[in-house]
């Protein structure tokens, strides 16, 4: 049986194909890291400048739990 994780190439492409991937999800996996830094930037801002109480700023935090739930489950 042969290892395609080394032998498998894309016509054009000198990089594996696994590798490609690879990369691929790497990148992926940076901009949602990048998406979610801006979100709880936001949060954070909204936080401060609207001096909410803890119990308002545990609700801003559920409501954007929520949303990531959502959006975890619509992947599936």
């Amino acid at each position: 049986m042969k290892n395609y994780s080394e032998e498998v190439k894309v016509e054009g492409y000198d990089l594996p194909l696994n590798m490609m991937l690879h990369d691929a999800r790497i990148e992926e996996r940076r901009a949602r890291a990048e998406v979610m830094v801006s979100r709880l930037v936001v949060l954070a801002w909204k936080i401060r400048s609207g001096e909410l109480h803890h119990t308002e700023a545990a609700e801003l935090l559920t409501q954007e739990a929520e949303k990531y739930q959502n959006q975890a489950q619509e992947l599936h």
